[in-house]
């Protein structure tokens, strides 16, 4: 077997090659490669779902067919008429052309909870930036990763791109894509996955763009749709059996409120657990001494997750609901859960419901999403004061963070969640983050400075204002 290094140098070298094959195509070329690659990822939706759901034990299978429309489809139509060759705008006013030009190889991260429908989001959006991709897969998911990189790079082969454009590490273990991430000829590595991975990636010396763990407060207010916010809700948390990101983990509501949207909820699936059955819920979804979320319970459906804690539910019961005595380290139930496992925090007043968000949002969830239900614009412009990029109003948080369902975010399955949480941005990556701009300035000469004397910036008895007075009047 060859070494780490090695391995580097070789799987590198090729994306390298690719990468200055690439550089030469026009924007003609590229479309039909981002084209056939869209067709290809949409047509192949239904197996790669079946392979994803059969490998990783986790989600709907009819869910994660969504997914992977969502990712060809709606990626696809936002990106496909945008310029990312040569000149993409130009100022004739200010002299400023400026020209797209790819960063070069990129590595890209796959989690296993959207394995398929994230590879197929960056094969797009490397595509459509002359970008050659190599694919780090999450190791319970090789398999549907590395299938459905082979069938989006042959379609992108067939359609005129580089040979090598798309790859798949086939090495698993950790010191091959330390490696990988530390190479001199890496241009970017496109992080999506655990904290350890994503911070691996921003250690390792390459550009990174990453992302931040979501553990998402959701408020309901007075004057919100009620029952629209229990449908939303319902429908959100149970998407996938809450495998992605963005999936609500905490329900905050006052006490009037509560009494009801509960049966609001209860008639969409959810079961209210009692004390017993909170308690039982955090021991088995939360791994106190790891401090982390135990990965066997992630994607499972509620009645197996209440089966395992002890407990039966309702045939009907699609969301688990339970009533943590606080938020923080001691009370498991506050953290992140990626499956259809929902706190909920009934508060006395409007206040603490505001320092519940906040205080859920700290626990491992700055940067990244928060819900707001409500019809009262003083409330909405509140939650626009949270530390949270993206700040939901009357949507399902899980189609609304990831975008273009049910507003106009870029659709996307990298969400980044800006330096609170270690991240160079706060947005939903796309093309734009995978380009370097290059700025053509013409001369433009600024006259308010030439028209001022050089001594007047000598002269130590002219003080800010004047100068300012002195600059200007030249304009």
């Amino acid at each position: 077997m060859d070494t780490p290094d090695q391995y580097a140098d070789e799987i590198v070298g090729r994306a390298w090659k690719a990468a200055g094959q690439f550089r030469q195509f026009d924007q003609a070329q590229v479309d039909a490669i981002v084209r056939a690659v869209y067709e290809a990822a949409f047509t192949a939706r239904l197996d790669l779902a079946r392979l994803a759901y059969d490998e990783t034990q986790m989600g709907v299978y009819e869910h994660k067919v969504i997914k992977n429309a969502w990712a060809s489809v709606l990626v696809y139509e936002d990106i496909r008429d945008r310029r990312t060759v040569g000149v993409v705008a130009q100022d004739l006013a200010a002299g400023v052309t400026e020209i797209a030009q790819p960063k070069g190889p990129i590595l890209a991260t796959i989690p296993v909870t959207n394995p398929t429908s994230t590879t197929i989001f960056k094969v797009l959006i490397c595509m459509k930036t002359r970008n050659p991709v190599i694919f780090s897969p999450h190791r319970g998911a090789r398999r549907c990763i590395k299938e459905t990189a082979r069938i989006l790079a042959e379609a992108a082969i067939r359609a005129g791109a580089p040979c090598d454009s798309v790859q798949c590490i086939t090495h698993g273990q950790s010191g091959y894509v330390e490696r990988i991430m530390r190479h001199p000829k890496l241009a970017l590595i496109l992080a999506t996955g655990t904290s350890s991975i994503v911070r691996t990636a921003e250690v390792s010396g390459t550009p990174t763009l990453g992302v931040g763990p979501g553990n998402v407060p959701v408020y309901v207010h007075a004057s919100a749709d009620l029952a629209g916010a229990a449908r939303a809700i319902a429908h959100s948390k149970t998407f996938d059996n809450g495998t992605l990101c963005a999936s609500e983990q905490a329900l905050i509501v006052e006490r009037a409120v509560e009494g009801r949207l509960r049966p609001l909820l209860e008639a969409r699936g959810a079961y209210f657990c009692s004390a017993d059955q909170m308690r039982a819920l955090g021991t088995l979804c939360w791994d106190g001494e790891r401090q982390k979320m135990r990965a066997d319970i992630v994607g499972q459906a509620a009645a197996t997750i209440a089966a395992r804690a002890g407990f039966t539910v309702p045939d009907k019961t699609r969301l688990l609901i339970a009533q943590p005595d606080g938020i923080g380290v001691e009370h498991p139930l506050s953290n992140e859960i990626l499956a259809p496992v929902l706190a909920q925090y009934v508060c006395d007043s409007y206040d603490a419901a505001l320092e519940a968000c906040e205080a859920v949002t700290r626990r491992g969830g700055v940067g990244h999403t928060v819900g707001v239900y409500a019809n009262d614009e003083r409330v909405i412009a509140d939650f626009g004061k949270m530390d949270a990029a993206r700040i939901l109003v009357n949507q399902p948080s899980t189609e609304g963070a990831i975008g273009g369902l049910f507003n106009s975010l870029r659709p996307s399955l990298t969400l980044a969640c800006g330096t609170g949480a270690g991240n160079l941005s706060t947005d939903n990556i796309s093309t734009e983050h995978l380009l370097n701009i290059h700025r053509v300035a013409r001369l433009r000469t600024n006259a308010r400075w030439m028209g001022t004397p050089r001594d007047t910036w000598l002269d130590p008895t002219i003080g800010p204002n004047e100068i300012l007075e002195i600059y200007n009047r030249n304009y």
